[in-house]
């Protein structure tokens, strides 16, 4: 299969969870894709070794997206290995559940600082780094973006800011052949939906499933999916939209 044949991406907190099927789909495509991660080498490896295994071209590069230098550094990188870039899909994303009463400036910055500023300096790398032929954008959001959920208010508000970028970005980009769109995954089975309190079994997971239509949780393989369609030339006509990955649980 070739939908993204010879196109590089940047797929940034890839090295788990939805950024990482994210980068085996891509490379499934025909993809060359830099594998970002902040702290897992180990889990950034292990994506890339899957890709290569399978005939694909991937490189695992370290870097915080909320550290300016960083983002600096990945983005050298991969210029330096693959000479340009076609498509950025900014992932790396802090979810943390906390009552607001409990919520500190340290807790804000961690949400804000990574799901926010992360997107934009690395949205602001990637305009340097696109071809004259345009480039593309995708923002994985979530459906709490639309419907916040108790005691994630923080990370509920940094989505919210997402989607709002994506849709200012949309009409500012346009011109220069640049698309940009949202994901919005409903609940999905990650390794940081399990930290973050939605295991097997629990009451979280439980709720979850009876407010979804098709009566499971989603596989970061369904978000890898829907963003294999938006990064492909069968999205051409796509931009500014956010479109939901729920299994109907949230059905805007």
């Amino acid at each position: 299969m070739s939908k993204l044949k010879n196109k590089v991406a940047i797929v940034t907190g890839a090295s788990k969870g939805i950024g990482a099927a994210i980068a085996k789909h891509f490379a499934s495509e025909g993809a060359k894709v830099v594998v970002n991660y902040a702290s897992s080498k180990e889990g950034a490896d292990k994506v890339v070794k899957a890709i290569t295994d399978n005939g694909g071209i991937a490189i695992a590069v370290q870097g915080d997206v909320s550290n300016e230098a960083d983002v600096a550094r990945l983005f050298a990188e991969t210029k330096k290995a693959f000479g340009t870039l076609d498509i950025l899909v900014n992932n790396a994303a802090f979810q943390g559940y906390t009552p607001i009463e409990q919520a500190s400036v340290e807790t804000f910055h961690q949400h804000f600082n990574v799901n926010v500023l992360g997107a934009i300096l690395a949205i602001q790398a990637s305009l340097k780094l696109f071809s004259e032929k345009g480039g593309n954008i995708i923002n994985i959001s979530s459906g709490a973006s639309k419907m916040p959920l108790p005691a994630a208010s923080l990370y509920s508000a940094t989505k919210a800011a997402l989607d709002a970028l994506t849709i200012a970005l949309s009409k500012e980009l346009g011109a220069k052949h640049i698309r940009i769109n949202s994901i919005l995954p409903g609940a999905t089975q990650t390794e940081g939906a399990t930290s973050a309190g939605v295991t097997t079994g629990s009451e979280y997971e439980t709720m979850f499933i009876a407010k979804t239509p098709l009566g499971r949780r989603g596989q970061p393989e369904d978000i890898a999916k829907a963003a294999v369609f938006l990064a492909s030339d069968d999205a051409a006509w796509i931009t500014g939209e956010q479109i939901s990955v729920s299994g109907g649980m949230y059905g805007f």
